[in-house]
């Protein structure tokens, strides 16, 4: 068997292709002027097609994790690949017939659920194939995830100006296309009974997971919920936060509108760094830690921040802030792996990725009316703080459910 293994740090590299190729919807805003001036759309209908790629990532994450469980990862890989790489190609076809509909529905629609396929594929596969590691391994892909902005951004802006905006369209959707239908074709499920000690000399045991649950069994319990609010307050402050980063940076510490633009592009390098580094820390010191940490800090940092007037303590502190939404995204797979198993665990992140669908639809607006109302951001970071004390006592709540676990199975407890 060991022969004919597959290296594990491949599989992750394979899985890091496909979150490079879809986080670069990330990107969109590169085309959001260029389609304007060629169009005379205006800025609502182009954002919309951004929108709608996302909220067709969380649906296709959520109804598709079966699809992905029961058809393994190479399959639902190169499904991912052709949606995306179809979505890609079709927005370049409805550029050329300029039609905002048709970017509605292929950037959006299609794009969206390739988006949503592929995110969830190469995680549930990690997960299996890193059992001692799992925070690193899914921290890996996801930060690819995150990451992909920074590089697909200045590559677009190139491309638009050589071949134009239906070109760009073209041209990367057939990269995308064949990065990650090579990356799935690379992608399987470990062997039954892998043991990652045998293929590369590690030496850190994994625990054992708490149950095996299916996807259907795991939303009956109350720990399901309880990830599930952890991950909706998480993704709400942070995406409320990059969505006024710039504005609030300069109302509240001064900073000039070029500075803040300068912000909020290294908020996005801490965002990728926060996914594998603090996915990384959870290997170490336990899932249920890292959350509670996430909070504790939040909490801090969000009622402080509307006194800080000192520019460069304002932006620490905001970094910090972004590397803790980053890693709620990462840490969240490994969680999920520790507390149902990994028998649906691709349909059971999918359902949990419904907080992030919701939460991009609450955030922004929460933030923007509680700032119209106030004429200030001040009662809109004192109001995600009350959040995070929420989130905070939800993260001790769960342990509860965990300690109940172990002691349910304590020959599972005293093997890990």
């Amino acid at each position: 068997m060991n022969g004919k293994t597959k290296n594990r740090w491949l599989i992750a590299l394979a899985a890091v292709g496909i979150h490079i190729s879809i986080g670069s919807v990330y990107a969109w805003s590169v085309f959001t002027n260029p389609l304007a001036e060629q169009f005379s759309w205006s800025l609502s209908a182009i954002s919309a097609v951004f929108s709608i790629a996302i909220v067709f990532l969380g649906l296709a994450a959520a109804f598709m994790g079966h699809f992905v469980e029961k058809y393994g990862p190479r399959i639902s890989g190169l499904v991912a690949a052709g949606f995306f790489g179809a979505g890609m190609i079709g927005s370049g076809l409805a550029v050329d017939l300029g039609s905002i509909w048709g970017l509605y529905l292929t950037y959006g629609a299609l794009g969206g659920i390739g988006l949503g396929i592929g995110y969830i594929t190469p995680v549930s596969t990690l997960v299996k194939w890193f059992p001692d590691r799992r925070g690193l391994a899914t921290g890996l892909a996801i930060m690819g995830f995150g990451f992909a902005a920074m590089i697909a951004s200045p590559v677009m802006a190139s491309l638009i100006n050589s071949v134009g905006i239906a070109g760009t369209f073209y041209t990367l959707g057939v990269v995308y296309l064949v990065v990650m239908s090579l990356s799935a074709l690379y992608l399987e499920r470990p062997p039954e009974g892998y043991m990652p000690e045998y293929q590369d000399g590690g030496s850190k045991k994994a625990r054992a997971d708490l149950s095996q649950l299916t996807a259907n069994e795991a939303v009956r319990t109350r720990r399901f919920w309880f990830l599930w609010i952890m991950l909706f307050i998480n993704v709400t402050c942070g995406i409320a936060i990059l969505a006024v980063a710039s504005p609030m940076a300069q109302e509240i510490a001064g900073l000039s509108a070029a500075a803040a633009a300068t912000m909020v592009g290294i908020m996005g390098f801490f965002n990728g760094v926060g996914r594998l580094a603090w996915a990384t820390i959870s290997d170490y010191i336990g899932r249920p830690n890292v959350y509670t940490a996430f909070f504790a800090i939040q909490i801090v940092s969000f009622f402080a921040l509307p006194t800080i007037t000192h520019a460069i303590l304002f932006q620490i502190v905001v970094f910090l802030i972004i590397t803790c939404y980053g890693g709620g995204f990462a840490s969240i797979p490994a969680y999920i792996g520790d507390l149902f198993g990994t028998k649906q665990l691709g349909a059971i992140h999918g359902y949990i990725l419904t907080a992030w669908a919701a939460a991009g639809l609450v955030g922004p607006i929460l933030a923007s009316a509680v700032r119209e109302a106030t004429e200030s951001y001040t009662a809109t970071l004192y109001i995600f703080g009350g959040m995070f004390i929420a989130a905070l006592v939800v993260s001790i709540l769960i342990r509860s459910d965990i300690k109940r676990l172990k002691a349910e199975q304590p020959s599972e407890a005293a093997a890990s």
